[in-house]
């Protein structure tokens, strides 16, 4: 039996091995051909300390205080030389993947399925035998390269990887490369090709309640959040807040009460910012975050969209003078031809 080790890297590449109960991550990663910074391979150095970010794992006794600290042991730091997985782990490197001999991956797949969600918003699935060995974690991206160009556009998985398909919301913006080829010329069995997993803004374990924040089609990684949850379940409260500019630009409804059907402790809300909107709930996200959802700073807060949305909900938290336990954030712009 083996686990699979998410290894994080600096440059926002991520790569995933197989590590068996018996070896070191890091003598794992060097069998698979990545090589963690270490010198001493004995647990006294501290040249190959990474940050654990999920799993469980055992570090045995053979390292030393000056390598490795009681109080960074208990905050989740290791020793890659001496550390054992005794689960599915995400180590995150304090190193750049060229460092350790590693790049992105890359795969060749093909498009199953275009739709045209809305005026805003396109649903993309692509499949492949090759994205059956795709890994990633819920909330990351990947570049996707525009069939005719050697250009890429970077979009969320809104999916987990099932059967080597995967599928991603992309905005429809008028002139945009993609979205040209999308609306335009894209049908199943067209080629494309994409790279990755890429990307820090992805579902950690879940120590304490979630407050989800999702801008248009910002809600794409929380989307794959929530099918990895329903998956594994949760004993802490969900609180998903989508916030859109028109009606026409809310999507995925009903793809959202599905979820909150086979996640007990999950609630969601939409609002619409326009306000001549018809949606029961009108403007933007920060006027629908409610104290409770703060949850007095015992909540970790995940953010989505575009820049403006990000720094408006960081400007509203700090005014609530209320600290999250943990804020991670990610924005995104609309790229034109």
């Amino acid at each position: 039996m083996s686990h699979k080790i998410a290894l994080t890297f600096e440059d926002g590449v991520t790569r995933f091995i197989d590590a068996t109960p018996s070896e070191t991550v890091a003598d794992a990663a060097y069998r698979q051909g990545i090589n963690i910074p270490l010198d001493c391979r004995d647990g006294a150095c501290g040249t190959c300390k990474c940050f654990a970010e999920a799993g469980r794992y055992d570090l045995g006794q053979e390292y030393i205080e000056d390598a490795l600290s009681e109080d960074e042991a208990a905050q989740g730091y290791v020793l890659t030389c001496q550390m054992r997985a005794e689960s599915d782990c995400v180590v995150r490197v304090p190193a750049s993947s060229d460092v350790c001999k590693t790049a992105q991956a890359s795969f060749e797949a093909c498009i199953s399925d275009v739709r045209q969600l809305s005026d805003s918003t396109i649903s993309l699935s692509i499949q492949g035998e090759s994205l059956s060995k795709l890994a990633f974690l819920p909330g990351q991206y990947v570049n996707l390269t525009v069939p005719g160009s050697d250009q890429t556009r970077a979009y969320s998985f809104s999916s987990l990887q099932k059967d080597g398909q995967v599928s991603f919301l992309i905005r429809n913006v008028p002139g945009g490369l993609m979205s040209s080829f999308l609306t335009s010329l894209a049908k199943a069995g067209d080629s494309m090709s994409l790279a990755g997993p890429l990307g820090s803004f992805y579902l950690r374990d879940i120590r304490r309640p979630l407050l989800l924040l999702a801008g248009g089609t910002g809600l794409a990684p929380f989307t794959a959040m929530l099918e990895k949850i329903a998956q594994d379940g949760s004993e802490h409260p969900l609180h998903l807040i989508y916030g859109v500019t028109n009606d026409f630009d809310l999507v995925e409804m009903d793809r959202l009460q599905d979820f909150a059907a086979r996640i007990p402790n999950f609630t969601y809300s939409a609002c619409v910012a326009n306000p001549d909107s018809s949606y029961p709930q009108k403007g933007y996200v920060t006027q629908h975050i409610e104290p409770k959802h703060l949850n007095d700073g015992d909540v970790d807060v995940y953010l989505c969209g575009p820049p403006p949305m990000v720094e408006a909900v960081s400007q509203f938290i700090r005014e609530q003078g209320i600290q999250p336990a943990n804020f991670y954030y990610e924005k995104f712009a609309a790229s034109a031809a």
